[in-house]
Parts: C-alpha cells; structure tokens; sequence
C-alpha cells in the first residue's frame, strides 16, 4: 500500500483491515490512485523548473537582443551625426524605424550632392580644358615668331658684320633668349603644376652648358656692375644624361634672380660632384650672391607662385614672381628639394643636386669653346612643312647653310602630295597649319611610309601635345624656338648619313 493510504487505515483501525476481497480491491485501486498523483506531482515540479529555466535563458536572449538593438540606433546615430554636421540638433526617435527613416533622407540628400559635385567636376574640367587650350593656342602664336626671331639672330652671329655690331647683335639675342625664358615659365607653369613634365635622357656637357649660361646672363649681369664667376669642381665628369632644357631653366631662374637683386657685386655658381654609384652622378649646384638678402619670415614664401619678399621688393625690382616657383616644382618633380640660406644686407645662397645618368660614351669638349657648326648634310634631302613665311625661309636657311637640299610644303595636304612623288631622307614637320595639320598628314603619310623619320617642330609643348605626337607615329620632336645644335644633332640621331667636319 501506498505510505499514506497505510498510515490512514492504521489509524482508523487500530490494526489489520478487514479481510475482504472487495475492499482489497478498493483499498489497492485507491493505492494505485495516490502512486500515480504523486507521480504527476513529480512530473508537473520537474516541468515547471524546465519551463522556469527555459524562460530564464530566453528572457536572458531577448535583454541581450535589446542591448544590440539600443547599441545600434546608437551607432547608426552618430554615423548619422557625422554624416551631416547640420544635424546634430535633430531628435531622431530611439525606434529603428524613425532611424531608418531619417538615414533614408541622408541618401536622398547625399545623391543629391553626388550630383551637384558631378556637375562641378564637369564644369572644372571643362574649364581646365579651355585653359589648356587656350595656353596651347598662346603658345603656338608667341613661340612661332620668337622662333624666327632667334632663328635669324643665330644666322646673324655666324655671318660677317661690321666692327662694333658684335656687342648689338649678342644684346639682341640675350634679350630674345629672356624674353623666351620668361614666356617658357608662363606657358608651361600650368603644365608644371598638374606633373605633366617628362624630363629627357640626353647627353650634356656641363662644363659647357655652364660656360654658355653664363655667357647668356653676362650682358645683364653687366647692366647692373655684377661680376658673374663659375667654379667646378675638378671630378665632374666631361658628359652625363639629363635632361638640359630643364637644369637650363632652373639654373638660369636662380642667376636671373641673383642678378636682379644684386648691384656692384659678386655671383658666384658653384658646381660640386658629391656622389657616384653603378648608374648615377650626383651633382649639387650652388648659386650665390652678395644682394639685398631675404628676411627669415620670408624664406619659404618666395616659392609661392607669383609671390615677391615683399610688395616693396616688387615695386622696385619687378618681375613675374614665377622664377622660383617653377625651380621648385621642376626639383620637387624630380625628388629634390632646394634649400636656402641667407642674411638681409649680406646676400643668398641657393643650393640643390640632381641625380644624372651615367654616359656609356663620354665626349670632350672644351670649356670655355662655344660649339661651331662645321656640319655638313650634304645628299641629305630634307621635306620641311612649314605654313609661316618667316619661319620657313629661316630654316630653309640653316639647312642649306649645312649643305642639305631642301623643299618647302606649307601645309600637310601638300606634304603628302610631296611625299608621294619624291624619296626624301626626314621629314621637318610643323603641327599647327592650315588646310591639313602635322598631326593629320603624319597619320596619312605612315598609311604607305612607315620608314621616313618624321620630326615635329612644335611651339606647342603641352603634354596632350606630347601625347599626340607619339601617337601619330612621328619619331621625335624639337620645341619652338629650336636650338640649332639639336636641330643638327636629330637629324644626325635619325637620319644616320650626317657629316661632322
């Protein structure tokens, strides 16, 4: 019997039940009654501590999920915040909806801006391309007559002319050559900005290059009592590679620049190797003068484009206030950086290195000996396109002066018509001409030669210029105004049949 059920007959009986099959059968049913309540009694503990335990765990789950949710919000809140300033005093719910709806505004706003800078973007291009052109077409219409002009000085200097007229002539042609040099920084200052620059890999003679800049300062170091000297170090080498046109700007910006503000006194340049490795020479170049000097506060602004010392120094001393500037940037383009050292009333000292490479076959040449063109291009038959009267009758006279035979086209319709019905050696081809362009006939004229050195002369020295030369298959090309020594020295690279006397 159940305990209980036992312990209560017991005490109703005060000993054995009575014997009844009947009652046994009940009292064991009632038994079985008890068993089995507290077998659910059992049954129902157990499952309410499962249940207790169960909703425990997910009580626990859902305050976690909360937490997440409220971190959230916050988050998406202060993402929100950051993405505008303008919003910071905006209640946006602590619901994720209310969040959710505002992020939605800020997409909304944000395209919306996407497609205002979209439009700015459009309209700074378009901007930047008219300034390209526009300093394209500037520099074809002021470079192609100081072409001439320096062109026909050049033919002057190698002529006879009659006593006194040596020291006009060279006057001429250092005015013409600043006047160039100052055009160069102008027009290719933008270029110079945007990194737009590709320096050259040529042979260079220093010594001589050195030698004939100073000869091209002398007459206004002159004008203003200056003495100019040069000292070189005695282990530079004869020749390196580099890029001259560059190192001759840089260098000429600085002694044009010690000159102007230096009276009765002394500029030194100072030319030093300090290092050499497997492929390189390191040069440093030193520029001195004994002018007004430049106040330490002032040091670093004069680098800034079209910026004087002060407006006192450019009322009395002029300039473009571009000279400095462009040595900075073309330095910065190549990894350097040019440092400055100087005392108000006792001077300046500009100094930077330039990392040249090694000539496999290095050529002397004299200092101090200008380079005479003794170059003879006889049976050399040179086509030379060129639409300016002026430009072409100067060429045509270089050339012919060196021997070759030459003929004229003045645009590049008629060149391919020359071309189709002659052989020539090398083509002199112009870009910007009437009726056919540079670029347009060199295009054609590849269609059936692919063979015939095609060389640009271009006043235009833009990159897209650059670009566009490449791609019309021509094979070099030599700025306007040329320099006659690399007039000769490309046809002699190209042409290979060019007689050096």
């Amino acid at each position: 019997m159940h305990l209980t059920l036992a312990a209560q007959l017991q005490k109703h009986f005060n000993g054995p039940a009575p014997v009844d099959p009947n009652f046994d059968v009940f009292l064991q049913a009632i038994s079985s009654h008890y068993y089995s309540m507290e077998r659910d009694k059992r049954l129902t503990e157990h499952a309410f501590e499962v249940s207790e335990k169960e909703y425990q765990e997910l009580l626990n789950d859902l305050r976690r999920e909360n937490e997440l949710k409220q971190q959230s919000i916050s988050k998406i809140k202060a993402v929100t915040l950051a993405l505008d300033a303008n919003t910071q005093s905006e209640d946006h719910g602590e619901e994720l909806l209310d969040v959710i709806q505002f992020l939605e505004q800020q997409i909304v706003k944000t395209k919306i801006l996407e497609e205002e800078l979209l439009k700015a973007k459009e309209i700074a291009e378009s901007s930047s391309k008219a300034k390209s052109n526009f300093l394209s077409v500037m520099s074809h219409e002021i470079r192609t007559p100081l072409n001439a002009i320096i062109g026909f000085i050049h033919l002057l200097t190698t002529e006879e002319h009659l006593p006194g007229q040596e020291e006009y002539i060279q006057a001429v042609n250092v005015s013409s050559q600043n006047l160039l040099n100052l055009v160069n920084d102008i027009l290719d200052f933008s270029k110079i900005e945007e990194g737009k620059i590709d320096f050259l890999h040529n042979k260079i003679n220093i010594k001589t290059l050195i030698h004939e800049i100073k000869l091209a300062n002398m007459f206004k170091a002159n004008e203003r009592e200056n003495k100019i000297s040069v000292m070189l170090d005695d282990e530079l080498p004869e020749m390196v590679l580099g890029d001259e046109v560059r190192l001759s700007q840089i260098l000429n910006n600085l002694i044009s620049n010690a000159i102007k503000f230096t009276h009765r006194g002394q500029i030194k340049i100072e030319i030093n190797k300090l290092s050499e490795s497997e492929d390189f020479h390191t040069i440093q170049f030193t520029v001195k003068d004994s002018g007004i000097g430049i106040a330490p506060d002032a040091k670093q602004i004069i680098f800034e484009r079209f910026t004087q010392a002060n407006s006192e120094i450019d009322r009395q001393y002029g300039g473009s206030g571009l000279g400095l500037s462009i040595v900075s940037k073309l330095l910065e383009l190549q990894g350097k950086t040019i440092s400055v050292e100087s005392e108000l009333g006792k001077g300046s000292e500009f100094t930077f290195s330039i990392d040249f490479g090694k000539c496999p076959e290095e050529e002397t040449v004299l200092l101090g000996s200008k380079p005479k063109l003794s170059h003879d291009l006889s049976g050399i038959k040179i086509l030379l396109v060129e639409d300016m009267y002026i430009n072409s009758i100067m060429a045509k006279t270089m050339l012919t002066n060196w021997k070759a035979e030459v003929d004229l086209a003045e645009n590049g319709k008629i060149a391919i018509e020359m071309c189709e019905q002659n052989e020539y050696d090398i083509i002199l081809m112009d870009l910007q001409m009437p009726v056919m362009d540079g670029i347009t006939a060199t295009t054609r004229i590849r269609r059936f030669n692919s063979v015939i050195p095609i060389i640009a002369l271009t006043a235009s020295s833009s990159y897209e210029t650059q670009v566009d030369i490449k791609n019309c298959g021509m094979d070099d090309f030599i700025p306007k105004p040329f320099n006659p020594y690399v007039l000769f020295e490309t046809i002699k690279k190209r042409v290979g049949r060019v007689v050096t006397n």
